[in-house]
Order: structure tokens, then sequence, then C-alpha cells
């Protein structure tokens, strides 16, 4: 596979060849089983952010209704189609602009918000089937996944990158180049042209309109499918960026592991597996600690007057993201307080500030802390983001709890009725109660479905405020 004149690059041509070879039939039924789960669940949290009530949808549909191209793919939630490349950058936009949809907690992504959107893009403009469309998600999600284990997730965190981003665009790359067909030598080319584009700093912490954050998802979907359509035409591209030169592990880190990206390559499925499924609409940093939170204050029925302070023990490496964050969604002092106030943290609170009407939520707000561990949580971060919970109550209690896995994780997944009502809670948001049915069926559907029309027809509807 090695081009003339070139050296080897083993691990390049390794994972373009996987990609080149891939086929449906290879992927085990539980990992079919899974996609389609992740890809439900992913589905409504796409749909329902593109509520007219929230900006970022608004705005993104708006942005590439004026600068799009051909109608061949399907623009969620807005009623029009565009061309795939700025039709995925609105819908991986949309994929995460709620912070609820499927994640994978040991590499730090968001994979589904990315590969959906490139998916039904590309499979829109290829006349894919269902099967080859889960298919594509599935290897998407696996390829992002080893991207970033191979960099390491902390990595890239540590020099303010944002791993969904960087390692999305080499998922989307590789989800485009199966639905495209493209063989290996190609799929080089297409890795090569996605490092060139591989991009998505964190300094999206600072932006409280929570527009730039999801923007890194629709941008990920949007290069890697570039990448792909450009090595589909012959276009030229960096041969070994896994192995020699300007590497993507010089990039983005400074401790890799380059045998992580092809090892096991075939065998293991975990960039599907180990996703977890999000209860609250909220960084899954929070997550942990708001089940925790939560425990305690339905155990102790506390309101937030009753809260004299409240501390969230969380590892080092992980609290600048979460620590006083001018993003609602990833601000223990907002996210915290409101979850004692409603007993849950539901889709949208991010978008409104409650510390500007309520005074008891404000007041428990100023009473919240974040403490930074070194020691044991630090530890096991970032498989996992084990958090303590420290309530002190106004009667004098202390109450302490401590949780390292959230719900949602394949270890502690989600009820069938749990995941039913929240995909139901989604997308009646945005649709009438027959439009959920009907959607719901559709997805049923995919791994037999000739076509993904009449799943892009459901969700391409307007959505209604």
């Amino acid at each position: 596979m090695t081009e003339q004149g070139s050296d080897p690059a083993p691990l390049t041509e390794a994972l373009a060849a996987f990609v080149g070879a891939f086929r449906p039939a290879v992927l085990p039924d539980e990992v079919k089983e899974s996609t389609l789960n992740v890809v439900r669940d992913g589905t409504g949290a796409m749909l329902t952010a593109a509520n007219p009530a929230y900006s970022t949808g608004p705005l993104i549909a708006e942005f590439v209704r004026r600068h799009g191209g051909k109608a061949e793919a399907t623009v969620v939630g807005h009623g029009f189609k565009t061309d795939c490349v700025n039709a995925a950058l609105a819908n991986g936009t949309l994929g995460y602009a709620c912070d609820i949809e499927p994640y994978h907690p040991g590499a730090i992504l968001h994979p589904i918000a990315v590969l959906i959107p490139t998916a039904l893009a590309v499979g829109e403009r290829t006349g894919a089937s269902g099967e080859a469309f889960l298919a594509a998600v599935a290897l998407g999600c696996e390829v992002e996944y080893r991207v970033s284990m191979a960099i390491g997730p902390a990595q890239q965190y540590a020099l303010g990158f944002h791993p969904s981003a960087v390692c999305g665009t080499f998922g989307a790359a590789a989800a485009a180049g199966f639905l495209l067909g493209l063989e290996a030598q190609a799929m080089v080319r297409a890795f090569g042209l996605s490092a060139c584009q591989a991009s998505g700093m964190m300094a999206w912490e600072n932006d409280p309109t929570e527009n730039a954050r999801p923007f890194q998802m629709g941008m990920a979907a949007r290069n890697g499918i570039t990448a792909a359509l450009l090595a589909e035409a012959g276009f030229g591209g960096p041969v070994s960026v896994f192995d020699h030169g300007h590497t993507v592990f010089h990039a983005f880190s400074r401790d890799a592991r380059p045998e992580l990206l092809t090892a096991d390559l075939g065998k293991t499925w975990n960039g599907i597996t180990e996703l977890a499924i999000k209860p609250f609409s909220c960084v899954a940093f929070l997550h942990p600690g708001v089940d925790a939170l939560l425990d305690i204050v339905d155990e102790e029925d506390l309101a937030p007057g009753d809260i004299e302070s409240l501390a969230m023990h969380f590892p080092s490496s992980g609290v600048h993201c979460i620590d006083d964050n001018p993003l609602r969604s990833h601000s223990a002092q907002y996210i915290l307080p409101v979850a004692v106030a409603d007993r849950e943290v539901r889709v949208g609170v991010f978008f409104e500030d409650r510390r500007e009407t309520d005074p008891a939520l404000a007041e428990l707000s100023r009473r919240t802390r974040v403490v930074a561990d070194e020691g044991e949580l630090e530890d096991a971060f970032p498989d996992s983001y084990a958090t303590i919970i420290e309530v002190t109550t106004r009667d004098g209690r202390t109450l302490r709890r401590r949780n390292d896995i959230a719900r949602g994780y394949p270890a502690t997944p989600l009820s069938t009725q749990d995941l039913e009502a929240k995909f139901t809670s989604l997308v009646s948001a945005v649709a009438p109660p027959e439009g959920v049915g009907a959607l719901l069926n559709a997805i049923a559907g995919l791994p037999e479905a000739p076509s993904l029309a009449e799943y892009a027809d459901l969700v391409g509807r307007p959505a209604q405020a």
C-alpha cells in the first residue's frame, strides 16, 4: 500500500486497510444492538436541539441555508436539504447542543454527535441502506475512540484541545470513506487530509452562549467528510500521519501510546460498546456528582434553602472544565444547585440563568465550590470520573457520598423504561405525538431499511417549539 518513494507507515496503513475492507457483516450482534440503541438516543438529542427556543440550532441552520449547495442531505429539524458537507456541519452542531447525547467516558468523547450527522449526510448522498448507515456509525465511533486513546484524552485536555473535535475528524473520515466505498490507499490520504484539518480548542469554555461548544462536533463531521470526498476525487494528502514526520501524536500529545491505535483492531469494538447514555443535560464530568447529590437530597428531602454549603471533590485534571465555568452546562456552581431545586437536570435548563430569578438557587450557587483532588480520585481519571459530594446542612449536619460511575454507563445502564421515557421527552418537545411514535418505529426498522428516506424525512421535519 505504501506509495512509491515513501517510507512504510504501518499504523496509518493498517487503519486505512481496516476501513477499506470493512463490511457490516463483520460486526458482532451485540455491537449492532448497541449501535441501534445509541443511534436512537443520539437522534433524540439531535432533534430536540432544533427547538427554535434555543439559539444554536436556528443560527447554524440559517448559516448553511445561506451557504449550502446541492439539496442532497437533510438538515435536522429545519425542513430543508443542502449539500452533505454543510448538512453535517449543522447536524453535528445540533448533536451536542443540548449536552444530552451518548458519550465515551474513558476516551472523553461525544462520538455519536459526530457520527450520526456524518453517516446521515453521506448516506443520503450515496443512497445507503439503513444497515450501512448503522455500520458507518459503529465504524466511525471505533476509529474516533482508537485515535483518542492512542493520543491520550487527558493529554489533549492538558494541551487545550477538545478530544471529540480532534479525534472526531478521523472517525467522520472513516464513516464517510466506508459509505463512499474508498479503498485502502484512498483512506490513507483521507486520514492524512483529516490530520491537516483536525482541530478544536477548549477555548469554547468561555463562550456563555453555548454556541461554540457544539460547533466543534459539527466541525469534526464537516472536516472528516471533506477529507473523504477529496480523497475520493484523487486529491493528494499526507500518507503517514500516525507513523512519522509531523504526526498526530506529536501535535496533540506529550505522552502518546500509538500502539493502541491498532491493538486488537477488528476484534474489539469498545468505541461503541463502552458508550454511556446520559440521564442529565450537562457535561459528563458532573454526572457522578449529580447522581450522588440527588441521592442525598432525596433521602434527606433537602431544598436549596436547607443547605449551608456544597462541595464537589473531583480529579484535578478535570477541574478546569467544571469549576465556575461560564458555560452553565459545565458549571458545577450552576448545575448542582439546579439539581437540588428541581430534583433533576432537565434538557435546556442551561439556556437560561435561573440564578437571576431564583434567590435561593443563587445563594446556594455562591455557597458551592469545587475541590481539586490530587490523590485517589485523580489516580482514577479519566477511566473514572470519581466524585465526592459533601453537603453541610443549615442544622449542622455533614452528608457525604462518593460515586465513581454515573447512571447510564454500560455497568450501570438505564432501564428500558428510562430510555423510552428519555426519547419521548426529547422528541415530543419538538414534534407531535404521532411523530414520536413514527420516528421510534423508523429507527427500529433501520437494520432492514433499503434506504434512509423515511428516517431522514422524519428527522428533517421543522421542529415546533
